[in-house]
C-alpha cells in the first residue's frame, strides 16, 4: 500500500501523508493513554471516598456528590452539615485531603512527584504546548498573585467587616423576633392564667347573681308581708270602728231609753236623795276633819 501510495503521489505528497499519518498514530496514543490515566486516578478516588467521608470538607464535598449522582430514592440517614469555613489548601489551590490520600502509598514526596511527572508527561507528549498563551497566564497568575498578597488582606478585612455588619443585623433581628417571640409567649401563659381564673370568676358572678335573686324574693317576699299585715290592721280597724258605733249606739239607745222612762216625780225624788246624800257626806267629812 505505501509502494501504491509512492508511485501515485509525488515524494513531497507521500512524505505529508506519511507524516499525517504519524501524528494521528501519536495523538490516538496520547490520548488512550491519558485516557488510562484517568480512569485509574477516578478509580482510586472511587475507592478512597469510603474513608474520606468523615474528612472535613473533601468527605463532604464526596457524599454531596455521590447523593447526586445516585437515582434511586434518596435515604432518611443524616447528612453530616457543610463546615462554615473551606478545608486547607496547599499551593493556593491543591486540596490537603488530596496529599493525605496519597501520604500512605506514596510518602511525603509522592504528591509533588505526581504532579511533576504529570506536567512532563503532558509537555514531552505534546498535550500541552507551551506557546504565547502560556505566558500570557503565567503573567496573568503572576498578577493575580501579587494582587492578592498585596490587596488581599484589606480586601480580606473589607469582606470580613461587611460580613460582620451582615451578621450583626441578622443578630439584630433575630434578637428583636426572639423577643417578640418571648413577650408573645409571657403574654399567651398570661392569657392561659386568665383563663384558669375564668371559673373562679364565673363562679364569683354566679353567687353574686344567686344573692341578687335572694335578695329580690326577700324584697318582694317583705313587700308581700306588709301589704298582707297592711289589709289585716285595715280589716281589724274595721271590725273596732263597728264594735264602737254598736257600743255607742247602744249606749245612746239605753241612756234615751232610761230617760224616756223617768217621770217628773222620779226625777223630783232623785234630786231631793242626792242633796240628802250630798250633806251627809259633807258632815261626815267635817268630823273627819275635825277629828
Amino acid at each position: 500500500m505505501f509502494q501504491e501510495d509512492f508511485l501515485v503521489c509525488p515524494p513531497s505528497l507521500w512524505l505529508c501523508r506519511r507524516a499525517q499519518r504519524g501524528r494521528n498514530k501519536g495523538a490516538r496514543r496520547s490520548k488512550n493513554l491519558t485516557l488510562n490515566i484517568f480512569i485509574m486516578l477516578s478509580r482510586v478516588f472511587f475507592l478512597s471516598a469510603n474513608s474520606l467521608k468523615s474528612s472535613g470538607t473533601f468527605g463532604a464535598g464526596l457524599v454531596h456528590a455521590s447523593r447526586s449522582l445516585h437515582t434511586s430514592s434518596q435515604s432518611l440517614a443524616p447528612v453530616p452539615p457543610l463546615p462554615e469555613k473551606p478545608g486547607k489548601v496547599r499551593h493556593g489551590l491543591i486540596p490537603e485531603e488530596f496529599f493525605q490520600l496519597l501520604y500512605p502509598k506514596t510518602g511525603v514526596t509522592g504528591p509533588y512527584m505526581f504532579g511533576t511527572g504529570l506536567i512532563l508527561y503532558l509537555l514531552s507528549k505534546e498535550i500541552y504546548v507551551i506557546n504565547h498563551e502560556t505566558l500570557a497566564a503565567l503573567s496573568i497568575g503572576a498578577v493575580i498573585i501579587i494582587g492578592v498578597k498585596k490587596f488581599g488582606p484589606s480586601v480580606a478585612a473589607f469582606a470580613d467587616k461587611l460580613n460582620e455588619d451582615k451578621v450583626a443585623k441578622a443578630q439584630e433581628v433575630k434578637d428583636h423576633a426572639i423577643t417578640n417571640f418571648t413577650q408573645a409567649i409571657e403574654d399567651e401563659k398570661k392569657e392561659q392564667w386568665r383563663v384558669e381564673g375564668r371559673s373562679m370568676l364565673f363562679d364569683a358572678k354566679r353567687n353574686n347573681v344567686a344573692m341578687l335573686l335572694e335578695t329580690n324574693f326577700r324584697e318582694r317576699l317583705h313587700m308581700v308581708t306588709n301589704e298582707v299585715k297592711r289589709r289585716l290592721d285595715y280589716q281589724i280597724a274595721l271590725q273596732h270602728l263597728n264594735h264602737r258605733l254598736a257600743q255607742e249606739h247602744m249606749i245612746d239607745w239605753v241612756e234615751k231609753s232610761v230617760i224616756s222612762s223617768i217621770t217628773p216625780q222620779q226625777e223630783k225624788e232623785s234630786i231631793a236623795k242626792c242633796i240628802a246624800d250630798l250633806k251627809t257626806l259633807a258632815k261626815t267629812t267635817q268630823a273627819k276633819a275635825a277629828v
